[in-house]
């Protein structure tokens, strides 16, 4: 097989996005592996580059969440085999020379350039990864829950690494879409007391039910209940310990403030997809607040992400609502940015 389907953002501006043919990449370095992709994650970024509003170097192949099938190995890897099954960190070619890298941060280095936006991803059969971005998938883990690992690090290193949920927390997530309904579960795992998942009218049909399902007692809908109220009960009038805003969303960005108990902490998870919002500063500077913002995972939330999700404490099969060959990308993605689904996946 010398072609093969792939998902390619063709040239900048909203759209250019097509079904191509394209070689199979090769392993040009030693130190790389070709990795059949048995599925991938459609992710926000994934979305905002189809409307411009994330930076990327087309014509690129797009996906950058994905699980797969070690196919070959160059000369000079050690860490994984033909035949392995592994899952990768999107930190292609950090420098490991700059200050950043050196201090543990490649995932933030200058020169990074992550499949999927700047160099050539997993929305097609094939893709090659240096061996040391990868990680070898648990027995009995599926190739389906492997593929969200990567958004799944990301909550875990913001929420649990970074900003710290600590025991007897009362915790609120602004957003339940997939990425907030991980980052409920990660308050739950870290030792919240109560974790309040709020959400809107357009929740209703699917985000707000499985945020029940997967057991969240306080679910709330922000344009029907009070959710200040709530928050108030649960925290003996104090405020929230911690808002994780997932939602990207100015209203809810404001919101995260005026929840907030005084010198409580803010997690940004959630990307607006605009040059600029409005925010009340003054209001958190009066809440003696601490906000934390993320990009990226490091190298410890890895592991620790698979343990959670190989052990059951991080549940993610419930939010793959998708599973579809990449012919039918049009579709998932409209369903992904209307919120017809959660978690989508792409099996090339």
């Amino acid at each position: 097989m010398n072609t093969m389907k792939a998902l390619v953002k063709t040239a900048k501006s909203v759209g250019n996005i097509e079904l191509q043919d394209r070689p199979v990449p090769q392993i040009a370095r030693p130190d790389e592996v070709l990795i059949e992709v048995k599925a991938a994650g459609i992710c926000g970024t994934d979305i905002h580059i189809l409307h411009d509003n994330f930076p990327y170097w087309p014509p690129v192949i797009l996906g950058h969440e994905f699980a797969g099938e070690v196919k070959e190995v160059g000369p000079e890897v050690t860490t994984v085999k033909v035949g392995d099954r592994v899952i990768g960190e999107p930190h292609t070619k950090a420098c490991g020379k700059c200050y950043l890298c050196r201090t543990g941060n490649r995932q933030i280095c200058p020169t990074k350039r992550s499949p999927g936006w700047g160099i050539d991803g997993a929305f097609a059969k094939f893709l090659v990864m240096p061996d040391v971005l990868l990680h070898k998938i648990p027995d009995g883990l599926s190739y389906d829950e492997a593929a969200l690992v990567e958004p799944s690090a990301n909550v875990v290193q913001d929420v649990l690494l970074r900003s710290k949920i600590e025991a007897g927390d009362v915790a609120v997530v602004l957003g339940p879409g997939p990425i907030g309904l991980v980052a409920a579960q990660c308050a739950r795992i870290g030792g919240a007391k109560a974790v309040v998942v709020v959400g809107t009218n357009v929740d209703e049909a699917l985000r707000m039910p499985t945020a029940r399902a997967l057991g969240f007692e306080h679910v709330v809908n922000v344009q029907q209940d009070d959710v200040a109220k709530r928050v108030q009960e649960l925290s003996n009038g104090r405020g929230a310990d911690v808002v994780i805003e997932c939602s990207g969303a100015e209203p809810a960005i404001n919101q995260a403030v005026s929840l907030l108990r005084k010198q409580g902490r803010i997690c940004v998870i959630g990307m607006t997809g605009k040059k600029s919002i409005n925010f009340t500063w003054d209001a958190a500077i009066f809440k003696d607040c601490r906000i934390d913002f993320h990009i990226s995972t490091g190298y410890e939330c890895w592991d620790r992400t698979l343990a959670l999700v190989a052990g059951g404490q991080l549940n993610v099969r419930p939010l793959i609502t998708h599973r579809e060959p990449l012919e039918n990308w049009k579709q998932v993605f409209d369903d992904v940015e209307h919120q017809r689904g959660l978690k989508a996946l792409l099996v090339p």
